[in-house]
């Protein structure tokens, strides 16, 4: 058996019963629930990076060590100038999270 058995977890309940209230423990646990979710979506945000910064740390001495000659003949493709469009539904907002309304890229 394990440092927390039935009688045990019984008693960790009624102390957080008694500690904060029937009222509270439902909210306290819904914020602990998005605490969770936001460290685990910030983490997955930072392993991502991680792993592009190495693909592109790869590529570019993929391309270095490679001969430009042997490269397939591929058409240059013009640049994008400015920012690209939203996918619908998306918007841009400033720091305290109020829509903005700005156009780039015109």
């Amino acid at each position: 058996m394990g440092p927390f058995n039935g009688p045990t977890i019984a008693i960790l309940v009624i102390l957080a019963l008694l500690l904060f209230g029937a009222k509270k423990l439902p909210d306290l646990a819904r914020s602990l629930g998005r605490s969770a979710r936001i460290l685990k979506a910030e983490s997955k945000g930072l392993i991502d990076e991680e792993n592009d910064t190495e693909e592109a740390k790869d590529a570019k001495n993929q391309q270095a060590s490679s001969p430009q000659q042997n490269a397939p003949a591929e058409p240059q493709q013009p640049q994008q100038t400015g920012y690209p469009q939203l996918p619908a539904g998306q918007r841009i907002v400033n720091e305290s999270g109020e829509t903005t309304h700005r156009t780039y890229g015109n």
